[in-house]
């Protein structure tokens, strides 16, 4: 999606309001004066979509804009793409505030279409220009999401699994939960699930079996989880249900995690592909997934400066002004949360380079808490990325400041 307003907006006859929906939508087409041309329900089904399309070129110039383009709001933008007709979005938000300027508390499909509508006949500073995305944008960002879901369900999961374990064997949990982000602990819940299972199978042999997935850590990790059994010899209530529960729940972590890696091996596929994969990745912290959210969600869209993209991205600070009351720049709540997240990580994976340490290191020596000062670096960044997309450059380091 495009962040420019609509071009040519002077250039169209018709406005055509969307209110997109699962099943069906409802359109409410209206000329320059105002007048309606249509107001119907319109099928999720291209032959009707393309025919009901079809019969309003008649007047002119045509203008689709929806209030959702992406999901269920897909096929009709795709239909007015192919037909060579112009398609616009209205924010959410801007939606919101622009039907309470209409009369009325009725929540309808028609009334929505009209507002949609009206406010691209009216207000086109208010929409958002959609640009054809080319099939390995597309693909990107629907891998991307699918990534985002599984990385959800895997914190859910992994969750869920520190709370059983420190349900029946706090001591247990404090050695086997922080390391649950690596493969060899869901193995060894999915074989020894419980402090009995544990025990029964000795420390020599769990030692040898978390070698076989972590060869320096496994003797290690085995006898800490030895000690951590010592410290407890009740059993807790519910210990023999958390013996069937956890291994399930390890068996789940440890799929979501391979498919975690089959998405990530196709994703750094496409980006390799890319044009302006050498670029990208020439800046520090930027992996596969960092650039595949900067290629979907930044590359192809309209920037005038490094603020702008910044304020696209949520990284800008919003001053707060009322009287002598609230006073200060504070963190954007706006934005593109999944680039402002994209930059937020790169930003901490940054911080092993020596240049990007420091300016952190700086930051925090102003005053300025953690996450205040990650966000810092990551507007830095964000910068620099503005510039060496402007000026298609590969990265440089900051050259240290004469004292």
């Amino acid at each position: 999606m495009e962040v420019a307003v609509i071009k040519d907006h002077h250039l169209v006859d018709v406005f055509i309001g969307v209110d997109v929906g699962k099943t069906n939508h409802h359109a409410v087409a209206l000329n320059r004066e105002g007048k309606k041309l249509l107001d119907k329900a319109l099928p999720q089904d291209e032959a009707k979509l393309r025919s009901i399309i079809g019969s309003l070129t008649k007047h002119g110039t045509l203008l689709l804009v929806v209030d959702q383009p992406a999901t269920i709001g897909a096929l009709p933008v795709a239909v007015a793409q192919a037909a060579g007709i112009m398609v616009g979005y209205l924010p959410g938000l801007a939606m919101r505030r622009i039907a309470d300027l209409h009369p009325g508390e009725a929540k309808t499909d028609a009334r929505d279409s009209f507002i949609i509508a009206e406010a691209a006949r009216t207000m086109p500073h208010t929409l958002r220009s959609i640009a054809v995305a080319d099939e390995q944008t597309a693909e990107l960002s629907m891998l991307c999401g699918f990534d985002d879901d599984l990385a959800q369900q895997a914190t859910a999961t992994s969750n869920r699994i520190r709370g059983l374990l420190t349900q029946i064997h706090p001591a247990l949990e404090r050695v086997i939960g922080p390391h649950l982000d690596h493969p060899a602990m869901a193995e060894l819940l999915i074989k020894y699930p419980t402090p009995a299972a544990l025990r029964k199978a000795g420390q020599t042999r769990v030692g040898e079996y978390l070698r076989k997935w972590a060869p320096r850590a496994g003797t290690g990790w085995a006898a800490e989880i030895f000690t951590a059994l010592s410290e407890q010899t009740v059993v807790v209530a519910g210990t023999g249900a958390a013996g069937i529960v956890l291994p399930r729940l390890a068996a789940q972590l440890a799929q979501l995690r391979a498919a975690r890696a089959e998405v990530l091996t196709r994703v750094e596929a496409i980006v390799e592909a890319h044009p302006l994969h050498t670029v990208l990745t020439s800046m520090p912290a930027v992996g596969a997934r960092t650039e595949a959210r900067i290629i979907t969600e930044v590359i192809g869209k309209d920037f005038n400066t490094a603020g702008h993209l910044a304020s696209y991205s949520g990284l800008a600070p919003v001053t707060w002004r009322s009287g002598t009351s609230i006073r200060g720049d504070h963190p954007s709540r706006k934005g593109n949360k999944i680039l402002k997240r994209a930059f937020f990580l790169s930003a901490f994976a940054a911080l092993k380079d020596p240049a990007s340490r420091a300016y952190y290191d700086r930051k925090r020596a102003e005053g300025k808490r953690h996450n205040q000062a990650l966000i810092a670096l990551a507007r830095r960044r964000c910068d620099v990325l503005f510039a060496m997309l402007r000026d298609m450059t590969l990265y440089e380091a900051p050259k240290p400041k004469a004292a």
